[in-house]
Parts: structure tokens; sequence; C-alpha cells
């Protein structure tokens, strides 16, 4: 080999050495800066900081909050026309660069110039796809850099169909509309596929700075916009000069609409899930966004719930109502009110009312724990404690009567009593154990017995549902599970949830619901019997009518109605009307649940336990769950219930009440005396314990 041939021979080796070289030095480079990019594979996943989508319990979407993607088109659904437009306004060598365009950014530069403005930007479409899913919006040149990289990962990762359609489901175009398919709808109320050319076109002109192009904001801005669009899509052969020039002269047509999603489908429930939702994530949580919460709700129970209040409430009384499926403590339902446009306050969850009749549950339930049955006889009659003279509804008094039947009949005197003869403590140990009177706690005073203490909806759904539940008390709960920005698992009921507390021992539970079904089949609550499957409830009315109530269980289901003004207003009606409403809603939704029965009445022998002799401990055992969960089945649809004056037993004449010598009840707040000591235990007289004959010893 001559001096000049291996010359050259060395020349092309160090080239090709340093070929390979700077080859394998730019391979090098791409994986280093690659391993320290986002992987753009998860981009389909990509939510916004603080953006939350609420679901039903079925997984259909009630809401979405914040800066959020409403309505997503899914892969290979974007039509061509929108796409073409975008391509022509924002990108129009998309299909030829590797995700930055050099022969763009020259354009760019020379048409700015030209035009003495910048009325063309430089930024491609994934460009601007990489900014705004990984970057911020900072016009600095490390986030140009960062820009230009992720731009390049993107194309090697991801497809140019891919790349692009991602990029019209999340470009942010005004008004709140992130992506096509929210602009079509706020500006048009139609969907891409619906679009015409001078529709697509004007949306295509608004990400270049979309407040200002918004047709809402500026119609003359947003109309030379979409011209300018127009023109660039004539350029690049997509449309012909005559379908630009009438899409050019062509009116706005604009028909705007909400945003889809942007107003809850269920508004008090979402108001009360965004109260509950920081006690079970963390802010930074919240912050980072995308999360999926799946709630409770069933959207279509929710819907007949929400009818039923606006047409039922009595004149024009506000109304109230919560479902709750018992040993689950997921609220199915939940209205807090006629409108929510007109008021935001939720009277579900919100308002403190008077539970009337309704509390009697507790000192009911007291009774039967400490001893007394459902059989035993007590005496109706008019009757003094510490200066506190309660009355029945109407003035009406039975004489000698069971428990049973006087809560059947739902007679004050004898909650009073029963009060009485097991102590305050008794009372609100019961309550307590069902939430009742632990946030607020209940004095010691006798109008404790027929709800005197204020008391919200929610709370006294769910300790009804606790009853229904055989005396096991779950917290109410709007969540099923949520799961965050990659669809990892957050928080589970299952896991997670609250698991029960025993707050009332199965048998007295029993008992309770056994009373309760009377009330309905034949006592104050017969306004909510359904036809063919057992109803334990209890109507309730507050001082002056204020307040009407019913809150009924059938075994799988427990759902509270409220009637009554914001302004503590009488209402001029009756309880009846709630347990009527309660009924409309019940007979809409009650195919969903296979018919089943309250456990049998017990068969009680504990012995009657006075105020200050210790009680067994209730026993932990659980109650395993028994509700279910169902779809939703034809209306049905009935008459406005009316009270029927037959439904009462007949009263039995009574002497005048025999005076009592002592000091008038103080009703302040502060300390009170303790009730009366009871006297000797009453005698049996054919099994029944009979209570008269030690009372009027005492008296």
């Amino acid at each position: 080999m001559n001096r000049s041939r291996l010359h050259w021979a060395l020349i092309a080796a160090a080239a090709a050495g340093v070929g390979i070289g700077a080859a394998l030095g730019t391979r090098a480079l791409t994986k280093l800066i690659d391993t320290a990019l986002p992987d753009a594979r998860g981009i389909a996943n990509f939510n916004r900081p603080g953006t939350i989508t609420l679901l039903s319990t079925r997984g259909r979407i009630i809401q979405k909050l914040g800066p959020a993607t409403r309505d997503k088109l899914e892969p290979g659904s974007m039509p061509l026309l929108v796409q073409q437009a975008f391509i022509a306004a924002e990108d129009r060598r998309f299909f030829d660069h590797d995700g930055v365009d050099g022969w763009g950014i020259a354009r760019a530069v020379v048409t700015n110039v030209r035009q003495g403005s910048v009325r063309e930007g430089a930024s491609t479409i994934t460009q601007q796809l990489a900014r705004t899913v990984f970057l911020s919006q900072d016009r600095t040149i490390i986030r140009k850099l960062k820009e230009a990289a992720l731009a390049l990962k993107l194309e090697r990762q991801l497809s140019k169909q891919q790349i692009l359609e991602q990029y019209l489901n999340f470009v942010y175009l005004g008004s709140g509309a992130y992506g096509v398919a929210d602009a079509a709808w706020n500006y048009f109320s139609k969907t891409p596929d619906q679009l015409t050319l001078p529709e697509a076109a004007l949306i295509a002109g608004l990400p270049p700075a979309p407040s200002v192009y918004s047709p809402l904001v500026n119609p003359e801005l947003a109309r030379q916009q979409r011209s300018i669009v127009l023109e660039r899509m004539r350029q690049e052969g997509f449309i012909t000069s005559a379908a630009a020039s009438a899409a050019r002269n062509s009116p706005l047509n604009l028909k705007p609409a909400t945003p889809k999603y942007f107003n809850s489908a269920a508004p008090f429930f979402t108001s009360w899930v965004a109260q509950e939702l920081p006690k079970i994530v963390t802010q930074e949580q919240l912050e980072v966004g995308g999360l999926k919460v799946r709630t409770s709700l069933n959207l279509d129970w929710q819907t007949k719930a929400q009818q039923v209040i606006r047409e039922h409430a009595p004149f024009d009384t506000e109304g109230a109502l919560v479902s709750i499926q018992p040993g689950t403590g997921l609220v199915r339902a939940m209205v807090g009110g006629k409108s929510f446009g007109e008021s935001q306050f939720n009277r579900a969850t919100q308002a403190l009312r008077s539970p009337g009749s309704t509390f009697k549950l507790f000192p009911y339930a007291a009774a039967i724990d400490r001893g007394i049955k459902p059989d035993d006889i007590l005496l109706d009659a008019p009757r003094c404690w510490r200066g506190y003279c309660p009355k029945n509804f109407g003035g009406k008094y039975f004489g000698p009567i069971s428990l049973a039947d006087a809560l059947k009949n739902s007679l004050n005197t004898v909650a009073v009593q029963l009060q009485d003869k097991v102590g305050f403590d008794a009372i609100i140990e019961i309550a307590n154990g069902f939430d009742i009177g632990t946030k607020r706690p209940l004095g010691k005073y006798y109008p404790m017995a027929i709800g005197a203490y204020e008391q919200t909806v929610l709370e006294m759904a769910a300790a009804y549902a606790g009853v229904t539940n055989r005396g096991v008390f779950v917290q109410p709960t709007p969540f099923e599970e949520i799961r965050g920005p990659k669809d990892e698992l957050i928080w589970s009921r299952r896991i997670d949830g609250d698991r029960g507390r025993r707050a009332l021992d199965s048998e007295v539970a029993d008992a309770m619901n056994w009373m309760l079904q009377r009330v309905v089949t034949g006592g104050t609550g017969i306004a909510a019997k359904l036809d063919n499957r057992p109803v334990a409830g209890k109507t309730g009315t507050s001082e002056g009518t204020r307040d009407l109530w019913f809150i009924g269980s059938i075994p799988q289901l427990t759902t509270a109605v409220w009637f009554g003004y914001d302004n503590n207003k009488e209402t001029n009606s009756n309880s009846g009307e709630a347990a009527w409403a309660w009924k409309q809603f019940m007979v809409q939704i009650e195919d969903e649940f296979p018919q089943q029965p309250f456990p049998a009445k017990p068969i009680l022998k504990r012995p009657f336990q006075p105020p200050g002799k210790a009680k067994p401990k209730k026993t932990d055992k659980k109650v395993p769950y028994r509700g279910y969960d169902y779809e939703t089945k034809p209306v049905y649809t009935a008459p406005r219930w009316k009270p029927d004056p037959s439904m009462a037993p007949a009263p039995v004449p009574l002497p005048d009440p025999v005076p009592v010598t002592q000091p008038l009840f103080d009703q302040s707040p502060g300390p009170t005396a303790s009730p009366e000591a009871p006297g000797e235990p009453p005698v049996e007289v054919n099994g029944r314990r009979n209570w008269l004959k030690p009372q009027i010893q005492r008296r």
C-alpha cells in the first residue's frame, strides 16, 4: 500500500471512529435524557392538578370538579374535519417533523417579521401536548428545552395519531372548555361529529389566546381568527376556495351550553362529599388531582327522591330526604331542599331540627334495654313531672295501655314516663351509641323524651338504620372507593371503612323493629304502609307542627323524610304528609329488593333494672350485613294521602289531672335534679307487667 492510500485509509478509519463515537454518544445522551423524562405512554391517564371526578355507585359521572376535561373522545372517534382544522391552524408540518419543527420555526420568524407582530407560533402540536401534560406555562429557556426534549420522546413512544388525539382532548379552548368535545358543547351545544366547517375552524383558532378569542367574550376577534384558520385549510388543500369563502361569510351561530358535568346531578349530595373528602385523603392528594371518587349514590334513586320532595312537600315548605343502607352506612340518596339553585343550604346535613316523636326511639329502646317489655301496661293520663306537663297530640289520653300500643299511637306522656322510670342516663347512653348527642350533648331535661334536642336528618336516619341493622351502628358515608391519577386504590370502604359498633343488644333492636312495624300497620305511620312487605317506622311532629318527620325502614334500606320551614314557621300540616312522601319514594324502588321480613318478636326475659343498678355489658358481637344493592324499576303513582281520623283507637275518658305541688320545671341550661326514684317493681297480671299500681301509689 503506497503512502497516499494509507493516508486516506487512516483518515477514513478516523472518520468512521468519530461517526461511530458520535452515534454512540448521541444514543447514550438520548438514553440519559429519556431516563430523566416522564414516560409518555402514561399520558392517557393525564388529569390536570386539582381535578376530581365523582362517580355514582354504578360508575356514572355525577360531576367533575376543577379544571377537568369533562368529555373526552375515544381513540379513532375524532372527526377528520376537526383534525384538519387544528393541523392547519397549529402545525401544518405535523406529519413531517419528529416533534420539533426547524422549518416551522424559520417560517414563523419570517411571517411575524413581515406582519410586524406575532401572527404565527413555532411550537408543534407535540410540544404543546408535552407542555400541557408535563410542564408549566413559564416562558423560560429551561422550560422550552424541556419541552423540546419531551416532544422528541413523545414522538418515539406514541404514534402521530395518538399524539393528535390526546392533544385535541386536552387543549384549553376558553370559557371553561378543555378539549374539543367540551368546546363543541360549550359553544354550539353539539358533539364534535356534528360540527360544521365554520364551527370547527372557529374552535381550532382558539389555542393561541383562548380567553381573548372566545366567541362568548369577543365574537368579532373570534370571527377574524376563524378566517385565518379557513385560509390555512385552503392553502393545505383540506377545503376548496368556495368552501372557505362560504364558511368565512357564515354567522357564528353560537348556542352556548353549560359544560358537561360542571353542574352536579345531585348537588346536595356532592356538596356533602366535598366536606367529607378532606377527612380521608390528604391535602396534597387533593391538589395533585386526578382523583376518581366512586360514591355511594344511586343516581336513579336520587332522581326519584328529588322529585318526591318537590312534589309532595305540603304547601310551600322545604324538604329533605336521606336513604341509608343498614349495615354499610352507605348513603344511597340525599336531598337537602327543593332547589339547589335557589338555596345551597343542605337541610339533610346542616339544618338542626327538632326530631319530634322520632326521638322516642331512644326512651323506648332504653326502657326495653332496662327490662320493660312491649306488652307491659302503663297509664296514659295527664300528668306532670317537676312542673313539666306534656300533652298528647289532640289532647287524647288512652288510660291503661301497653308499651307497644303507646308507641304505635305516639303518646307523649308515656315517653316521658319511661324517661322517668329508666333515668336520663340510660336514654342518653342509648342515643350516644347511635351518635345522637355526641356532637351536641343531650341535657337531662324532661322534654328530651319527645324530641326537644335538635338533630339533622342524616343523623336521625343513621340512628334508625342502626336499629334496622339489629343494633349495630355504622357511620354514614358517601364513599365506596377512591382511586388516584394512575388508577391506584387510595381508599376503600371494604378495607378502610367503618366496621360498625354494637349500640343496642340485638334482642332489644328486634323488639323495637317489631313495635315500629305496628306504628305503620295501624298507628300514626299508616300512610307509609307498603302492600307487600313489612315497614318499620316512626312519625314525628315538633311543637307547633314546625317539623314533620317520617323515618321508615325495610330490612335493606332506611329512609328519613322531613318537611318544614327554614324560619321555623308552623306548617299547619301533620307528619302523615312525610309518611306519604316516604311511601311515594319507596313504591318506585321497592321492587329492587327481594321481600324480606324483619326478625320475629323476641322473647325478653331480662328483669327490670332501675336507675343506678348495673346492667350487663353489651356484647361486642357484630351482626353481618343483610342488605342488598339493586338497580331501579318502574314508577308507581298514587293520590296524596290524607289522615284518617278513624285509624287511632278510641280514647278512654279520664278524670282531671292530679295537681302536682312541685316547682315549675326549669328548661334553661344548667344542672337539674335527678329523676324520682322508681317505686316497687310492678305486679304481673296474666304474664303482663302492670305499672299502674306503683304509679298510683307514688302519686
